[in-house]
């Protein structure tokens, strides 16, 4: 049986899914068919059923419940791991005297409407609603050129804006923690409802050994990694793995699952997505 598995080039996403595409395990019958897109890409797509499995972010994961649900292996969530606002030309002082001031028609770069990282915006400054949808890797530069005012970075920015004189505004991520108390969530691995619940479990059970490998392996999809890492600096990739890849990934267990629970509660209170009927994990 082949699936269409969709995830992102990123390091801690080549990382868990090397042994299970490159048949470093048992895949029990299955063969995948392996679709590589940025998030927001995924999200899309996801929006529009394409996909038997995929990534995508728990934002996005609101609007999909009822055609996906969530595996517990495969996920992206941890403390210090959170989206940052950057600026070139505000810092957070003068940033929170121009909000003060009523000034909210900033122009921020967003890596996409459904990614947690624009929902966490959404949460800790509901004001800046002049966002303007681009490619993650792109914000930096369109920063600098003055394109915008404020950048919203995820993935591997977290360690290369400060080499171009951009300045954090604020943590994201250490926001969330310090509102909830959980991991923030950011992204997860779903599976289409339609699919029968045996090959649903068989997925999240491969995908599980799958990370399990390669916590096992450390080395062993290193070519692999770095074929789709568009020249990221090696050192940056390794510090991409460890950020993203831990116990979470391997399960979500009881603290991921709270974690998630409550995203979507202060989601739901917020208005930012819709009510959710479905049971969200598989």
């Amino acid at each position: 049986m082949k699936l269409t598995l969709g995830f992102s080039p990123c390091p801690n996403d080549t990382f868990i899914f090397d042994a299970l595409i490159h048949h470093k395990i048992d895949t029990e019958g299955l063969e995948f068919e392996v679709i590589y897109d940025d998030v927001e890409t995924l999200n899309q797509k996801a929006l529009k059923g394409q996909l038997d499995i995929t990534k995508l972010s728990f934002h996005a994961f609101a609007y999909v419940a009822s055609q996906y649900a969530l595996l517990d292996a495969g996920s992206a969530l941890g403390f210090g791991v959170g989206p940052l606002l950057i600026s070139h030309k505000y810092t957070p002082e003068t940033l929170a005297g121009l909000l003060k001031s009523g000034k909210t028609d900033l122009r921020v770069g967003i890596p996409g409407k459904y990614t947690t990282a624009n929902f966490l915006l959404s949460i800790a400054y509901p004001t800046l609603q002049n966002k303007q949808e681009m490619v993650f890797s792109e914000i930096e530069s369109a920063l600098l050129d003055d394109k915008i005012d404020l950048g919203l970075i995820i993935h591997e920015n977290r360690f290369t804006y400060q080499d171009k004189d951009l300045i954090k505004i604020v943590d994201l991520g250490d926001y969330w923690e310090k509102l909830t108390g959980c991991a923030i969530p950011l992204g997860g691995i779903v599976i289409n409802r339609k699919l029968d619940r045996e090959v649903q479990l068989k997925v999240n059970r491969l995908i599980r050994q799958s990370v399990e490998f390669a916590f096992a392996h450390p080395e062993s999809g290193i070519d692999f990694i770095r074929e789709h890492a568009q020249a990221m600096d090696e050192a940056v990739m390794y510090k991409h793995i460890e950020l993203y890849v831990n116990k979470y990934s391997v399960n979500l267990g009881e603290e991921g699952r709270k974690a998630i629970d409550t995203l979507f509660t202060l989601a739901q209170e917020r208005n930012i997505i819709p009510a959710i009927q479905e049971r969200l994990y598989i």
